[in-house]
């Protein structure tokens, strides 16, 4: 894995629970932070075992080791978010982590 690969934006996002001026919650999507990233469509075998539980829209997203990203959170990515279905520390070297994240439809 070369540092290069890492050419896209991602932003990670926490989903809150706030109270508002009349003391409603409100429930919405807050920015955590935003990493660079490597991003890969499944393919070959792996795709094939997505669609059969149809996950085929599982996209793979690799960027540099973040404490605190956990799957309660989604990512935003060219329009489009994402939620998290798996995060793999790589080899567990705390320097690469893949993750594995769905399409939501609409606004998720």
């Amino acid at each position: 894995m070369s540092i290069g690969d890492l050419k896209h934006r991602i932003t990670f996002q926490k989903f809150i629970t706030s109270v508002n001026d009349n003391g409603f919650e409100i429930e919405s999507w807050e920015e955590f932070k935003t990493v660079w990233a490597s991003v890969k469509n499944l393919y070959g075998k792996e795709y094939f075992q997505a669609a059969a539980v149809q996950r085929e829209r599982t996209v793979k997203f690799l960027i540099r080791a973040v404490p605190d990203i956990d799957e309660t959170m989604r990512i935003y990515f060219q329009g489009k978010q994402y939620n998290i279905t798996s995060i793999d520390n790589i080899r567990y070297e705390n320097r690469f982590i893949e993750i594995k994240a769905m399409e939501v439809d609409g606004d998720g």
